[in-house]
C-alpha cells in the first residue's frame, strides 16, 4: 500500500511565511527601541570636578533643531521657530520654562537610553569658571544681594541671542557658557528660609549665566518680571550633562 505525502497548499505556505516575516519585523522593532536621533555633541574632554569625579558636558546648548525633534516626537509641547536668516541647527533653543526642560530631558533619555540630566548649580559654576570674569570685591556682603554685586561690577555681554560659537570656549571644549543664554540647573531655590524642598514641589530653580539668578519654574520669558532673585536673564535655555561618557554604538 502506497502512502502519498501530504501536499501543502501554496496559499497556506505563503500565509505562514508572511506571518513569520511580520513576527520577525515586530521583534526587530522591539529590540531597536526608539527611532535613532542625532546624538548630542559632547565636549572633547570631561570636566574633572574638585572631588575627582568626571562630568561629561554637552559642547553647545540644545539647539532649536534638537528641541523640535522632541516636539515632532510628541514629547515636547512647545514648538520653536527661528528668524528667516537664522539656522535652527545653530541657534540655541530659548524661551524654555523648567517644565519644558523636564519634558525634553524625559524624551532625550528615552531616545538615547542614556542618563542625561541638568547640572547642579555647583557643577555649572565650576565648569563655567574658566570663561567668567574675575569677581571683584562686592558692594554688598549680604548673600541674598550677591547678584547685585555681580551685576554692578561685572561687564555685561550683549543680550541679543546669537548662534552657537559666538562666545568663549573652556579648556574642555564647552562653548558659550558666558553667552546670552542662561542655562537651567537642577538646583532648587528655597528662598530666604534655606530649608530643603522636594524638587517636585520647588517653585523656582537657579539658572547659570553672566550672573546666577533664580527663576520660577513656569517662566519662559524672565524679562517680563519672572526673576525670583537677581536681575532678569536675557534668554532661558539648557545644556545636558551626564556622569557617564556618551558614545554611539
Amino acid at each position: 500500500m502506497k502512502t502519498t505525502a501530504a501536499k501543502t497548499s501554496p496559499f497556506l505556505l505563503s500565509a505562514v511565511m508572511g506571518l513569520a516575516v511580520v513576527a520577525l519585523v515586530g521583534a526587530a522593532l522591539m529590540l531597536r527601541g526608539p527611532d535613532p536621533i542625532d546624538a548630542p555633541q559632547m565636549a572633547e574632554s570631561p570636566v574633572v570636578m574638585p572631588d575627582g569625579a568626571a562630568l561629561f558636558v554637552q559642547k553647545y546648548e540644545v539647539t532649536v533643531a534638537e528641541w523640535n525633534a522632541c516636539h515632532a516626537a510628541g514629547r515636547c509641547e512647545l514648538a520653536l521657530r527661528v528668524a528667516a536668516n537664522r539656522d535652527a541647527a545653530t541657534m540655541p533653543a530659548t524661551g524654555l520654562s523648567y517644565i519644558d526642560v523636564i519634558e525634553y530631558l524625559a524624551w532625550i533619555k528615552d531616545a538615547t537610553r542614556h542618563d542625561f540630566r541638568l547640572p547642579t548649580l555647583a557643577e555649572w559654576e565650576f565648569m563655567a569658571a574658566p570663561v567668567m570674569p574675575k569677581t571683584p570685591d562686592p558692594f554688598f556682603t549680604d548673600p541674598s544681594l550677591s547678584w547685585a554685586s555681580a551685576y554692578l561690577l561685572e561687564p555685561q555681554t550683549k543680550r541679543v541671542l546669537r548662534p552657537q560659537g559666538a562666545f568663549d570656549t573652556t579648556p574642555e571644549g564647552i562653548v558659550d557658557l558666558n553667552g546670552s543664554v542662561w542655562e537651567w540647573t537642577a538646583e532648587c531655590y528655597a528662598g530666604a528660609s534655606g530649608i530643603d524642598i522636594d524638587p517636585a514641589r520647588c517653585p523656582a530653580f537657579f539658572v547659570g549665566g553672566e550672573h546666577v539668578a533664580a527663576i520660577p519654574f513656569l517662566v519662559r520669558d524672565p524679562a517680563r518680571g519672572g526673576c525670583a532673585v537677581g536681575t532678569p536673564p536675557a534668554h532661558l535655555g539648557l545644556r545636558l550633562v551626564s556622569d557617564r561618557s556618551w558614545r554611539i554604538g
